[in-house]
C-alpha cells in the first residue's frame, strides 16, 4: 500500500524514530501502525515509548466519586484550545457528565449519548452536547469514560488542573485516615509514574513473551550495550572477514584499549554491520548464558517500570521502598485491586497552529 507523508508523521510522533526509519517500518509492515511500532522497537529505533502518549489535544479529565466511596467515574472530554479547557462553563459541563455516568448504568458510550441528559431532561446527552458545542464555539468530544464499582473502596485524584486523572480501587472498606491517605498517595504515584499494570500477575504469557522478544532484538541491534565477550566476538569477525572498512578497523586497533568510547569514533556503518551480524546469529546468542542474563536483567527493569507494585514508592525516604512494601506498612491485608489513569489527549494528534500566520492571513483577506 502507498505510505503517505501523514502516515510517516503519525508514526514518528508515536515512536520518536527518524523520518526515513518510520517510512521503512510502515513499508515493511504494510501500513500497520502497531506492527510498525514493534518493528522500530526491535530495531532499537523507537527512542521513547512514552512519546506515544504525549499530550496532543486539549480538554480535561474529571472524576466523580459516590459519598460511600463505592462507585467512581472518570471521563475525558476534549476541546480544541486550552482556553476552553480552563473555562468554568466547560468544566461544569464535564463535571455534570461525570456525575450522570456515576449515578446511572450505561453499557457503553452509545448508550450514554442516547440517554436523557440530567442537565436538560428534554434532550438526550448527545443533543445537549451539540448544544454545548454551539454555545462554546469549539468542537468538543466526549472521548471516553470508565466507571468503577468497588467491593472495597475507591478514590480519585486529578492532577494539573485536569490534565491527568486517576481512580484507585482497593480491597479495603476501612474508613480510616491511614487507608484514605495511602490510597491518595498511590493515586499520586500512578499519576506521576504511569504504570500499566497493578502487578506482574496481570501480564499474560503472550505479553511477557513479547516484552522479552523486543528486549532481545533491541539489545542485539545496539551492539555497544552488549556484554563485552559477545561484542568482542562480533568485532573479531568484522575485522577478520573484512566486514568493516579499513578506516574502521584502524580506529578499532587504535581505540581497543578503551572499549567504552569505541563507538564514539566508529562509523555508523560499522555499528550497523555489528547489529546485522548479531541479529543473524540471534538463535545462538539467545542460548548464551551471559546474553540471557543481560536480557533477563533488562526485562526485570522494564517490569519494575510498568508494574505499580514493583515501582519505587515516590515518597519513600530512601528511594528504595517499593509500592508493595509501602502498602504493607499501612496494613498487611491492604491491596490495590485496580486503577484507571487518563491523560488528556494521549494518543491524539494535536492540531499544529500558527497564530501569527492565521492573523496575517485574516488581515490579508
Amino acid at each position: 500500500m502507498a505510505i503517505t507523508a501523514a502516515d510517516v508523521k503519525k508514526l514518528r510522533e508515536m515512536s520518536g524514530a527518524g523520518m526515513m526509519d518510520c517510512k521503512k517500518a510502515l513499508t515493511e509492515c504494510d501500513g500497520d501502525f502497531d506492527k510498525a511500532v514493534e518493528f522500530l522497537k526491535k530495531k532499537g529505533l523507537a527512542t521513547a515509548e512514552k512519546k506515544a502518549s504525549r499530550i496532543a489535544a486539549e480538554g480535561i479529565v474529571v472524576a466523580a466519586v459516590s459519598d460511600d466511596a463505592k462507585t467512581a467515574t472518570i471521563i475525558e472530554v476534549n476541546s480544541e484550545t486550552d482556553f476552553v479547557a480552563k473555562n468554568d462553563v466547560f468544566q461544569t459541563y464535564v463535571k455534570g457528565l461525570a456525575d450522570q455516568i456515576n449515578g446511572g448504568d450505561y453499557a457503553d458510550m452509545d448508550a450514554f449519548l442516547a440517554a436523557k441528559s440530567i442537565i436538560d431532561p428534554s434532550v438526550t446527552v448527545d443533543e445537549h452536547h451539540k448544544a454545548m458545542i454551539a454555545k462554546i464555539g469549539e468542537k468538543l468530544t466526549i472521548r471516553r469514560f470508565e466507571k468503577v464499582n468497588a467491593a472495597g473502596s475507591v478514590v480519585s485524584y486529578i492532577h494539573a488542573g485536569g490534565k491527568i486523572g486517576v481512580l484507585v480501587e482497593s480491597n479495603s472498606d476501612k474508613n480510616t485516615d491511614d487507608i484514605k491517605e495511602a490510597m491518595k498517595n498511590i493515586a499520586m504515584q500512578i499519576a506521576a509514574m504511569n504504570p500499566q499494570y497493578v502487578s506482574r500477575d496481570e501480564i499474560s504469557a503472550d505479553e511477557l513473551a513479547n516484552i522479552r522478544e523486543v528486549t532481545v532484538d533491541s539489545s542485539l541491534n545496539d551492539p555497544a550495550s552488549l556484554p563485552k565477550p559477545i561484542l568482542q566476538k562480533l568485532i573479531d569477525k568484522a575485522c577478520s572477514e573484512k566486514l568493516w572498512s579499513d578506516e574502521d578497523i584502524a580506529i578499532y586497533e587504535e581505540k581497543k584499549s578503551n572499549m567504552n568510547f569505541l563507538f564514539n569514533f566508529l562509523s555508523k556503518e560499522a555499528a550497523a554491520t555489528l547489529a546485522q551480524e548479531a541479529i543473524a546469529a540471534k538463535d545462538s546468542y539467545a542460548s548464551d548464558k551471559i546474553f540471557s542474563g543481560l536480557v533477563e536483567g533488562r526485562v526485570s527493569k522494564k517490569l519494575k517500570e510498568i508494574c505499580l507494585m514493583d515501582q519505587a514508592y515516590v515518597k519513600a525516604e530512601d528511594s528504595k521502598q517499593t509500592v508493595a512494601a509501602y502498602l504493607k506498612t499501612v496494613d498487611p491485608e491492604f491491596k490495590i485491586t485496580k486503577f484507571v489513569r487518563y491523560e488528556t489527549g494521549e494518543g491524539l494528534e494535536k492540531k499544529n497552529e500558527d497564530f501569527a500566520a492565521e492573523v496575517a492571513a485574516q488581515m490579508n483577506a
